[in-house]
């Protein structure tokens, strides 16, 4: 478990022999004290498809009208400039704003923590780092543990056969055994994966030790759109408010989704192979639910399918 105070100390590579308490990592505005809280995190890029993750936990800290409190100095842990090609570069470049020459604006990778007294949560919102993921993780169990936080719940994505005309299937991952029962009275199912892994996998292997639980809400999205998919938002939304006790007013989030899907359904139709698809995957999908076993083939990794109607739904998403 880490301790108190100003917790561990991380090198920042400039002096071996003047390395930096993790708490200097941690700008804090305020400092709220709860009792067995639950922090919830979303990161952009590796599990966010459908903004899945960031737009869920964003709609929340809307929804409780979460205050910001704390941020992680974001410098140690991104990367800005990646060698290679331009296109692979702008990947990792912050984003910036020049006008009539001069800069006006220049966006870094942001790690925002928000706090929600009257129910017991913080939430964070952030890029997943891309360096020194132990020190990161020390970070956020050093604030978690600072906080009287005890759970730790990551909501995230990821692209596979379901048809946008139903609800994502959902899926977790645990830090113990007995918190999987506790997630399924919820119908969600447990993950089974073996591939490249998340800062969230990485997280969830160390949470135990540094006395913390941990579980993941995993939604499965179609894999052939890949703009914000506010139906995904609001079921993962509505899943989140049951497994979290959140008496949540989701009725504008419901209006938006659906008229997301029927926008979506009508740009599809214009595409004979594409709407083919999708009727397969509403029957696998339904054939699933009957106890059917499904005919279809997934194939959410081809690149063939993958993006066939990106031109057609680029200006696709809820209003902000």
């Amino acid at each position: 478990m880490l301790p108190g105070g100003n917790g561990p100390d991380y090198n920042r590579g400039m002096s071996p022999s003047m390395p930096t308490p993790l708490a200097e990592l941690l700008t804090f505005s305020s400092r709220p004290q709860m009792s067995n809280a639950t922090m919830l995190l979303a990161f952009t890029g590796w599990m966010d498809g459908g903004d899945v993750s960031t737009g869920t936990i964003q709609r929340l800290v809307d929804l409780v009208d979460a205050k910001p409190f704390a941020e992680i100095d974001p410098d140690p842990f991104y990367i800005y400039n990646f060698p290679g090609s331009m296109e692979m570069s702008a990947l990792f470049r912050p984003e910036i704003r020049v006008e009539d020459g001069l800069v006006t604006s220049i966006e870094l990778p942001s790690t925002q923590f928000f706090a929600s007294q009257d129910h017991g949560l913080l939430m964070f919102i952030g890029k997943e780092p891309n360096l020194r993921w132990q020190a990161f993780a020390d970070c956020l169990f050093h604030l978690a543990h600072d906080s009287g936080v005890t759970r730790i719940l990551f909501v995230g994505s990821f692209g596979g056969a379901v048809p946008h005309t139903r609800d994502p299937r959902l899926y977790t991952t645990c830090s113990r055994p007995d918190l999987l029962p506790e997630m399924e009275r919820f119908g969600v199912r447990r993950t089974g994966y073996e591939g490249p892994g998340s800062f969230m996998s990485y997280l969830m292997s160390r949470s135990e030790e540094s006395g913390l639980e941990m579980v993941s809400l995993i939604a499965e999205i179609p894999h052939y759109l890949t703009v914000t998919n506010p139906a995904s938002i609001e079921a993962v939304s509505r899943r989140l408010a049951k497994i979290l006790q959140l008496p949540l007013e989701l009725d504008e989030l419901r209006s938006a989704s659906t008229e997301w899907e029927l926008e979506v359904s009508s740009a599809i139709d214009e595409n004979d192979e594409l709407a083919e698809r999708v009727r397969e995957y509403e029957e696998a999908y339904d054939n699933e639910l009957l106890g059917i076993e499904p005919e279809v083939e997934e194939i959410a990794d081809d690149p063939g399918f993958d993006g066939l109607i990106l031109d057609d739904l680029d200006d696709l998403g809820p209003d902000e």
